[in-house]
């Protein structure tokens, strides 16, 4: 797998990423997302995302993951991923323009599960509450199935994958907007069971054939949404 991208790239209708934004790694720009890598400074907004209540209700029943496990434990293991997966793993998801250019929305998933085939990619997201509602995740998740089935950099991905539990009906959602089939459920163990969880997890899919038939997608034209 390849580099992971290219700051100050030009994408859509020719608007270009702030110059805050290029000097950082960037992965993917979409209508509306900048995609880069998470660095240290990133650190009080990942604790605030995953310390609120409501992003971790289909995640965490445990107590809010303290600022220092953020520091400590969190962002190495997100940051180490660039190194494992060749340039893949988490990215900061963040405005692309406007006044509040550059502001953190949560951030994106797109790497091969530990121990997993390396063709085949797991997607995620986990925004912020404010984030909700406005099509981001949606947006995002578009652009990341268009650029694994796209780059040739990223080794010839013949699938895209993602998990999220029975009852969370807009992650579900979000998957079915951007391809993602339906393939089974299964049941997991939970340390603290959260609220549903006796109905499970569910896994999506999108194959390489699949998406090829349905016709590439290009996200830069942008595709906002209703939800998600």
């Amino acid at each position: 797998m390849g580099p992971a991208g290219r700051a100050g790239k030009t994408t859509g209708a020719g608007l270009r990423a702030p110059p805050t934004l290029r000097r950082v790694r960037i992965f993917l720009e979409t209508e509306r997302l900048v995609l880069r890598r998470l660095t240290g400074d990133d650190v009080d907004d990942l604790f605030a995302l995953h310390a609120d209540p409501e992003v971790m209700k289909y995640l965490d029943a445990g107590p809010p993951m303290a600022r220092e496990a953020v520091r400590e434990q969190l962002l190495p293991r997100l940051l180490e991923c660039y190194e494992r997966y060749g340039g893949l793993g988490y990215w900061a998801a963040v405005r692309r323009a406007g006044p509040d250019a550059g502001s953190f929305l949560g951030w994106f998933e797109l790497r091969p599960q530990e121990g997993g085939p390396p063709e085949e990619l797991e997607l995620g997201y986990r925004l912020c509450r404010s984030a909700w509602g406005h099509g981001y995740a949606t947006e995002g998740a578009r652009g990341l199935v268009h650029r694994a089935f796209t780059d040739p950099a990223l080794g010839g991905v013949r699938r895209v994958f993602g998990e999220t539990m029975a009852v969370n009906r807009g992650s579900r959602r979000v998957m079915e907007k951007a391809g993602l089939r339906y393939l089974r459920t299964y049941h997991a163990a939970w340390p603290v069971p959260l609220a549903g969880s006796e109905r499970g997890e569910v896994v999506y899919e999108l194959l390489r054939g699949d998406w090829e038939e349905g016709g590439p997608r290009c996200p830069a034209a942008g595709a906002p949404g209703t939800a998600g």
